[in-house]
């Protein structure tokens, strides 16, 4: 694999492997000392138009762990400023001639666009409101850890979908592992016609909710969001707001973060056993570095040669 820009770009298959080679960095990063020669030599370049917190820190951790070398570009107080396009950007850094480059902006598509500018393996960390690959492997590692198999669990996606990357990436992962995906909102932040497009049903309400297994809660995108799409943020979350009345014992509860407490969900949600949220965080690190080693290692790893075997003697040969 050369690029990871989307859950597209993936089987089943292909997604059981990242989360068991995850797995197995999980087992390097309880030890003393966390790193792993495996990008030894190798360089990665985090190439970031957004704010973030997570998924930057965890990017530039997980190079680190494999021994890769580490370069990170914040559009802010660069040339970017000045007026330099994104292809320029991309050719410029090129010339360090980077391995690999973690690419974040707020536009839809640029992820694909640069891969024709670099000979760089690309991995998309969200691009606009199309998707996020790797948190949407993430959410599937912590559930595979949870619940050991994704197979018939009812998902329910409750919140912004419409301008939420996270909620695309999600829906096509869940459903390729074999869970039942419901997305859920205010009919304003539903995309039209998301069912035929993406492997999905329809609510608009919370009414069934304690049907699902998992529920997976988005905030609201205000930064993506130029017109009124809801009354209120009050108003919000008295109806879609994930709390105390309407969760039941069993189910567990996802959010991408950051969480804004009291209105996607409550307080005592977010803090509760159910919540696995913290451990959405601590897989981000090994499973970006499975992502890492899979573009940059994984399927360019020479086979390894057949032990020859010893030949056959016919007894009394000489």
């Amino acid at each position: 694999m050369k690029h990871l820009l989307s859950i597209h770009d993936l089987d089943r298959e292909a997604i059981e492997r990242i989360c068991d080679r995850a797995a197995s960095f999980a087992e390097v990063s309880d030890r003393e000392i966390k790193k792993v020669p495996a990008l030894r030599g190798r360089t990665v370049l985090n190439l970031f138009y957004e704010a973030s917190t997570r998924t930057r820190s965890s990017f530039e951790l997980a190079a680190k762990r494999l021994s890769a070398d580490v370069v990170n570009f914040a559009a802010s107080g660069s040339s970017v400023e000045k007026g330099e396009s994104l292809k320029d950007t991309v050719l410029t850094l090129s010339a360090h001639k980077p391995d690999a480059i973690v690419v974040r902006t707020p536009w839809a598509g640029a992820a694909e666009l640069v891969t024709h500018w670099t000979s760089a393996s690309i991995v998309n960390a969200g691009d606009g409101k199309h998707e996020h690959p790797t948190q949407a492997l993430l959410d599937v590692y912590t559930l595979l850890r949870r619940v050991g198999s994704l197979d018939g669990l009812d998902i329910w996606i409750v919140g912004d979908v419409l301008h939420s990357r996270v909620a695309r990436s999600n829906i096509l992962a869940f459903a390729k592992m074999g869970a039942r995906v419901t997305v859920c909102g205010p009919p304003t932040l539903i995309p039209h016609g998301i069912e035929e497009s993406l492997p999905c049903r329809v609510t608009y309400t919370l009414d069934g909710i304690r049907e699902a297994d998992v529920i997976y809660a988005l905030r609201m995108q205000n930064e993506r969001m130029h017109d009124s799409y809801v009354p209120s943020l009050r108003e919000y979350a008295a109806r879609y707001q994930i709390n105390g009345r309407n969760l039941g014992p069993r189910q567990i509860v996802m959010h991408p973060g950051p969480v804004n407490r009291g209105v996607e969900l409550s307080g005592e949600v977010v803090d509760s056993p159910q919540a696995v949220i913290t451990m959405q965080v601590e897989a981000g690190v090994v499973v970006r570095m499975a992502v890492l080693y899979e573009v940059l290692a994984g399927s360019r790893a020479p086979e390894v040669a057949p032990v020859p075997t010893a030949p056959t003697t016919t007894p009394g040969a000489a």
